[in-house]
């Protein structure tokens, strides 16, 4: 990184993210907490997909259009990483009906309200927050949903016995679960500015903004976030509960 603060690439960045694929592995490997070559993999990917982006990137910024279709294009696979997390691409739509739900009216009222213009420089950075957000809580909350499902199987069955409906018996059983997937937004949230400085408020910082700018983007782009994630979460245990997720 140089005294502008920006890292620039080189052998020295390639040195020190090998070191640190390489004890991402060792770790994961030797500690038994998963299978090593995961680490690997998921860093190579990282890094083709971020330099197939960066090169590509100045021609989206370029167009409203190639914007659109780039924003699209995140949106896609998206709902295709979380319908494999949770049932397979068989439930792809249903997936993206999460994602979509919650980031369309969030995405909607920042644009609408003007905090962030209607221009592509904008659009892609926070549509991309908001979609990554609403990914991660479709798949956290759509697995532990399932897997309440499956390993309490026995309660839900006892609750429609009782004479609940099926929609009450499921929710009954999933929607603590399901819940867990707001945790690390809401840490983030509560912990922003103590523990972390998020990428977003060094990313305004760097570009020439004030501390109080950065912060206030920072905070927008947060509490978007929780709202998003929230939503999302909230339609996969209906979506569970309705019988289009099924274990």
């Amino acid at each position: 990184m140089g005294t502008d603060g920006i890292i620039a690439p080189g052998p020295v960045l390639a040195v020190v993210l090998l070191v640190l694929v390489a004890a991402a592995a060792l770790v994961t490997g030797l500690g038994r907490i998963g299978r090593w070559p995961a680490a690997v993999t998921a860093s190579a990917r990282a890094v083709v997909q971020l330099g197939v982006v960066s090169s590509v990137v100045a021609a989206v910024l370029g167009s409203v259009p190639l914007t659109a279709l780039f924003i699209a294009v995140m949106f896609g696979v998206a709902s295709a990483t979380s319908a494999r997390r949770v049932g397979g691409l068989r439930v792809v739509g249903w997936t993206a009906v999460a994602l979509g739900t919650g980031v369309a009216p969030v995405l909607g009222l920042l644009v609408g309200s003007g905090l962030v213009p209607p221009v592509p420089i904008a659009l892609v950075p926070v549509a991309g927050i908001l979609v990554g957000g609403a990914m991660t809580a479709t798949s956290l909350a759509g697995r532990r949903a399932l897997e309440e499902l499956r390993t309490r199987h026995g309660e839900y069955e006892a609750a429609l016995a009782l004479g609940f409906g099926r929609r009450d018996a499921v929710l009954l059983i999933c929607r603590r679960g399901a819940g867990d997937a707001l945790v690390p937004a809401l840490d983030q949230t509560r912990t922003v500015g103590l523990v972390t400085l998020p990428g977003a408020f060094v990313g305004v910082l760097l570009g020439g903004a004030t501390p109080l700018q950065a912060g206030a983007t920072q905070v927008l782009v947060l509490i978007s976030l929780l709202a998003v994630e929230s939503v999302a979460a909230l339609v996969v245990v209906e979506l569970v509960a309705a019988g289009r997720l099924t274990p």
